[in-house]
């Protein structure tokens, strides 16, 4: 073994020999990239997690979703559309009454991001014991 090379693993678990870290490239022109930054928002999540259940209102979601202006929602509602994770319908009544459901491709994304949220929910007493143990350390 090389000196200064450590005797723990360097990586959780295999990737294959397939897997090309830089299909996270942070470059602008990334695909990748852009899709995660666009899904893995807390908006888009927070909308993606509540048009699982049902379709919604954008005045329903606005009120389901603290903190979210009406700008940031619309804004959240016009990408996911544009990704193809959401769909608008107008019904043709007066005033117009305009509802937001998930694709089947949201669908699946939905169902991809549950156990991450799952492991969220699972090892946050960890992470607030490992956040105290860093904060103490850098106040010293």
């Amino acid at each position: 073994m090389e000196e200064g090379t450590s005797n723990s693993p360097s990586h959780c678990c295999s990737t294959g020999a397939d897997y090309d870290v830089l299909q996270w490239d942070a470059r602008e022109g990334c695909q990748v990239r852009q899709i995660l930054d666009r899904i893995a928002d807390k908006w888009s999540l927070l909308v993606i997690a509540l048009l699982e259940r049902r379709k919604l209102r954008f005045t329903e979601l606005r009120k389901s979703i603290d903190g979210i202006s009406q700008r940031m929602l619309t804004n959240t509602l016009r990408q996911l559309e544009r990704d193809g994770i959401v769909e608008r319908t107008v019904h043709p009544v007066v005033p117009p009454r305009v509802e937001y459901e998930l694709t089947p491709l949201g669908c699946s994304l939905h169902e991809t991001i549950q156990p991450l949220v799952a492991w969220t929910e699972r090892h946050q007493a960890e992470i607030a014991v490992a956040r105290a143990r860093y904060d103490a350390r850098a106040d010293d």
